[in-house]
């Protein structure tokens, strides 16, 4: 394979793409413009959507392609290995109703050879096994077979690994490709979806030929597209560093800078290169959300919570390294002049912005971080492994010494204990109703459909709002289908939930429900329904006038659907099913007893 720096790797992946018709679209903004319901752009094609669904581009062109900033936070308890980075560039390629299999098959096959070097025996590729409602992908895996893949290398996976999907409209199978590596397979039946080692992937082809109507029934889509994404850190550090992301020439500098302050060395002690990856890391993702066009600073809200919270996990594993926080200025200079101020527009102008920001955040916390791990470590002193802090206790160190509660959990993981999370939840609710103002709402009361249905449509606000909290704040609402019988919700989420995952988001809703909360319908005009914090998906379905759902101080959605006045008539919320919809979506059935 050849070895690349990232700015080589840049001008491979767009000029391969220019020489075949494409167009360079450049960036959009990592900071979610409230069209989508989430927090930050997450995949390379999510500002895309619109014109995946069919509306012309903006160029008038049928073939793009860019290298996409991301930020993604669910997994943000792993970052600290080897490979897990909470801002990630997507290399992507869109074909908009234009060419299809045979053209993207060949080009990624040529990719993986030509451009990286990939030996044709350590390739394979799986396809779309087929299920009742959608025929076998035969058709890819011939194509992946023409393109040069051996037919022994060629798997098919079921839906939860080679699918794409949404709640309606394009949907498609797709086609991941993997590197074979020298670690041994984990058995007979291994195959690229274990986790075992012995394949690691390095892209994927979405083939959006379908048009999901319902549940179970497809219909041939008129435009069909193909969306191509693949990680540019991941291939980076595969080509380079046998897959140590923080090897490649995007930390590089950034390790060096904090070995010079810590005098220790990166990969000799296991813990202090994991707080070298989460400073190295969280500091550079602070640096891109600072120096976006839409100039996030942290709040207590929102996407300015997650800056925050990146930024205050920063300086306590700065202290942990014994390293001064002035270190983070070399390290902005680092990531603004030698990686990605030529590829982002207005980055480098905003590097004094970048730096006063950072700055007053950093200041902010360090004035209370050492008061503030002295009272936890006083609340903690005579707890034992297995007990749990208190929600006043975990509150006070949010309220008083400004604490995530994500930064309370990571300290008393780190002494076998736990939060809990619930009580802070609680207090946290309290809080906030001694200190909000009077709003001008008016009570939405029952709508014309069944009681059961109207119950149904709020009890799925509250599971959503519940998965915020047990799951992760940038859990958000993939789709749903509610009846008089059940609900059914798709979110985002990259595992399986636990038995206690499960119980704590069915506790969760039915305290709410025991809260008897009060029901509120406000309307606003839609851009004003974003602006206020109002969750929001699919925003294009929706007039310019439109309905926002206040459930106490646990929810507020946009929605079309009618709603009971409080919460105390729903009844007991009771989870049947958690199971895959597709790659990276879960889906929760639940009734109402």
């Amino acid at each position: 394979m050849k070895k690349m720096t990232s700015k080589e790797l840049r001008k491979a992946w767009i000029n391969f793409y220019l020489e075949r018709g494409h167009i360079d679209i450049g960036q959009t903004s990592l900071i979610g413009d409230g069209t989508t319901g989430v927090l930050f752009n997450v995949a390379g094609m999510q500002p895309l959507m619109p014109y995946l669904l069919g509306q012309k581009h903006p160029s008038g062109k049928t073939r793009l392609c860019n290298i996409q900033g991301c930020v993604r936070t669910n997994d943000i308890e792993s970052i600290g290995d080897s490979s897990h980075v909470s801002f990630f560039e997507m290399m992507g390629s869109w074909s908009l109703g234009d060419y299809f299999k045979e053209e993207r098959t060949k080009w990624s096959y040529e990719l993986l050879t030509q451009v990286f070097g990939l030996p044709q025996d350590r390739l394979a590729a799986t396809v779309f096994e087929g299920n009742e409602s959608v025929p076998r992908d035969d058709e890819t895996a011939k194509l992946r077979e023409k393109s040069g893949f051996l037919k022994e290398n060629i798997y098919y996976l079921p839906k939860s690994d080679n699918w794409w999907e949404l709640e309606r409209g394009p949907c498609g199978p797709d086609s991941e490709m993997f590197y074979i590596t020298d670690k041994p397979a984990c058995g007979p039946d291994c195959n690229p979806s274990c986790s075992c080692g012995h394949y690691v992937e390095v892209g994927n082809d979405v083939f959006m030929q379908y048009e999901r109507i319902d549940d179970d029934k497809y219909i041939p889509l008129k435009q069909k597209n193909v969306d191509t994404g693949w990680g540019f850190e991941r291939i980076l550090a595969f080509l380079n560093t046998n897959g140590d992301v923080y090897l490649t020439d995007l930390f590089e500098g950034a390790i060096r800078i904090l070995e010079q302050a810590s005098g220790k060395k990166y990969n000799e002690n296991k813990s202090d290169t994991y707080s070298m990856r989460i400073v190295a890391d969280h500091i550079r993702t602070s640096v891109m959300l600072l120096g976006d066009k839409a100039h996030l600073v942290p709040s207590n809200i929102g996407a300015g919570y997650i800056l925050r919270r990146l930024i205050r996990r920063a300086v306590r594993h700065a202290k942990i390294l014994n390293i001064p926080t002035t270190v983070f200025e070399k390290l902005v200079n680092f990531y603004i002049d030698d990686v990605y101020g030529e590829f982002y527009e207005g980055l480098t102008e905003s590097k004094e912005f970048v730096l006063t920001e950072l700055n007053k955040e950093v200041k902010k916390f360090e004035n209370t971080l050492s008061a503030g791990i002295k009272e936890f470590e006083k609340v903690t002193r005579n707890m034992v492994a297995g007990d749990k802090l208190d929600g006043a206790n975990s509150f006070r160190l949010y309220d008083t010494f400004g604490f995530p509660v994500e930064l309370t959990e990571e300290l008393a993981k780190e002494r076998g204990l736990s939060v809990d999370v619930e009580g802070f939840n609680q207090k946290f609710k309290e809080h906030q109703e001694r200190s909000r103002g009077n709003i001008a709402t008016f009570k939405g009361g029952l709508e014309s459909t069944g009681e059961m249905e109207t119950k149904y449509h709020t009890a799925t606000h509250l599971l959503n709002a519940a998965l915020k909290v047990v799951v992760n704040p940038d859990t958000h609402q993939m789709g749903s289908n509610i009846t008089a019988e059940r609900l059914r919700f798709d979110f985002n989420c990259d595992h399986k939930l636990t038995d206690e995952e499960k119980a704590a988001v069915q506790k969760l809703v039915n305290d709410w429900i025991k809260q008897d909360l009060t029901v509120t319908k406000t309307y606003m005009k839609k851009e004003d329904a974003v602006k206020s914090g109002a969750e929001c998906m699919f925003l294009e379905k929706y007039p310019d006038e439109v309905s926002v759902y206040t459930i106490g101080d646990v929810s507020k959605e946009l929605c079309g659907g009618p709603h009971v006045e409080h919460t105390g008539v729903l009844g007991e919320f009771v989870i049947q099913k958690e199971e895959s919809s597709s790659s990276g979506v879960r889906r929760i059935k639940a009734i109402l007893k």
